[in-house]
């Protein structure tokens, strides 16, 4: 009895540090905010407390929807090419080799590269001016005169924005799913070969299968980072035209420090943190039904 109350203290005693974290930086930050998108708040003024007008507010906010969508489509545009991409990249590269082992640190180089000094790149790159993406087009006789890629057409600035991403953070699932299909024992592998599978076949029946909890993780991380989007688009388009490049962080951004609404920014936070909690379900879901 004395033993199992001792090592129940010791491993709560291993826990306290963590819990601590959670509590004074997750709990207690959340628990707040959802107090302020209770009170009407300009942030100059003391909060009023209006209970869930704010939500009903949102619900009821055209360019709210209008922001939402966007960041869904933009997360359904981006979210393939990451994992595809990533995971073939990965496949390409998983065996350690030096030309293997050095293409792996030159797609995951531009990782390291803050958000904001990428968008900055790219914004000039997309340049109509001096950028070089019209240079090369031009160049290659695709263009007849420079193209406005940032801030005129939603779609084009979309895809604009796409492509930088891409660019950037493709790096990161490539690593981890390279982790995943080198943690599959040889000996997997090579009895498949003795069966007779090409490659392809390997991939589709042993690779893949073996390595879906990481793919389902990749995508996780990857649709949470989408749904949050907001340096790149802040700092390329701000939103434009008309507001239609503005994703649901951006518009929060506006009406908390902006519009100085607090309380309704802290409203919009609180909806958009349950639809990434729906999306995390549905992963721990997936990944239970992968085990299976």
């Amino acid at each position: 009895m004395y033993a199992n109350r001792r090592s129940r203290l010791i491993g709560f005693l291993y826990l306290a540090p963590a819990l601590l974290f959670v509590g004074v930086f997750t709990a207690w930050p959340f628990l707040n905010m959802f107090w302020i998108s209770l009170n009407e708040w300009g942030l100059i003024t003391e909060p009023t407390f209006i209970g869930l007008e704010n939500y009903q507010d949102a619900f009821a906010d055209k360019q709210f929807w209008v922001s939402l969508l966007f960041t869904l489509k933009y997360t359904l545009l981006i979210t393939p090419p990451l994992i595809i991409g990533g995971y073939l990249i990965a496949l390409l590269t998983a065996e350690n080799t030096p030309i293997r082992r050095f293409t792996r640190t030159v797609v995951f180089i531009p990782v390291v590269i803050g958000l904001g000094v990428s968008s900055l790149l790219w914004y000039w790159l997309f340049s109509g001016d001096f950028g070089f993406v019209n240079k090369i087009l031009h160049d290659l006789g695709l263009i007849g005169k420079s193209i406005l890629w940032l801030g005129v057409d939603a779609d084009r600035s979309t895809y604009s924005i796409i492509v930088s991403i891409v660019w950037k953070v493709i790096g990161f699932g490539m690593i981890l799913f390279v982790g995943a299909i080198q943690a599959i024992p040889t000996e997997v592998t090579e009895a498949a070969m003795v069966d007779g599978a090409s490659y392809w076949q390997r991939v589709r029946r042993v690779i893949l299968p073996l390595t879906m909890r990481t793919v389902l993780l990749v995508t996780l991380v990857s649709i949470i980072g989408s749904l949050l989007a907001f340096d790149q688009f802040y700092i390329m388009t701000a939103g434009q035209p008309n507001n239609l490049t503005a994703t649901s962080v951006f518009y929060v951004y506006l009406n908390s420090f902006q519009y100085l609404h607090l309380g309704y920014g802290a409203a919009l936070s609180l909806i958009l943190a349950v639809i990434i909690l729906a999306f995390t379900v549905v992963q721990l879901a997936l990944t239970r039904r992968s085990q299976a």
